[in-house]
């Protein structure tokens, strides 16, 4: 019996381990119009060049909003019939951060609008408690902050996956069919 496609997966891992392209494969093998809510600024000319490749990298057939700051509002009106993939709530939550906002309601409001999305969501995330201790008051605020919603949102999970050097493992839940 093949397995459905989760209602919300979680797809956590290191930067640049290959989360997102992995998440992107894992949107592909629902095949159902895809829809990416990026949530990256270009601040400087480097990242204008890493937001183009990641374009690049996921070809054409993709729906592409934008929102840095909004992830309710991008999911609001959602066709029932697509599937969606967010990449990233690490820089969703920086984002937040620097607009000082109040981070453990804007959390809460996350994860609430991710359970009663209309569509399977695909949130990919960074796995930040696995290195070094920040050495200021701001980092190690954002560190607690990230690994207290990416636990969050992994409890609430169907599929959670850690991806390392490329490579998948699966924390939570099965791979729908299609997937190895």
């Amino acid at each position: 019996m093949p397995k459905p496609f989760p209602d919300l997966t979680l797809v956590l891992g290191g930067a640049r381990s290959g989360k997102s392209a992995w998440a992107e494969r894992l949107v592909r093998v629902a095949a159902r119009p895809k829809v990416y809510i990026a949530t990256a600024q270009a601040f400087d000319g480097e990242m204008e060049e890493r937001i183009a490749q990641h374009k690049q990298q996921r070809g054409d057939g993709w729906t592409l909003i934008e929102a840095p700051s909004d992830i309710a509002g991008a999911l609001a009106g959602m066709d029932s019939g697509s599937v969606v993939l967010i990449d990233c709530l690490t820089l969703w939550l920086g984002n937040r951060m620097l607009a000082e906002a109040d981070i453990a309601a804007e959390a809460a409001a996350l994860l609430d609008v991710l359970a009663e999305a209309p569509v399977p969501v695909v949130c990919v995330s960074n796995e930040v408690g696995m290195g070094l201790v920040p050495d200021n008051a701001l980092g190690r605020k954002f560190r607690d902050a990230q690994g207290a919603l990416n636990r969050d949102l992994a409890a609430r999970a169907d599929l959670v996956v850690f991806v390392a050097a490329g490579l998948p493992l699966v924390l939570k839940g099965a791979l729908p069919e299609g997937m190895t």
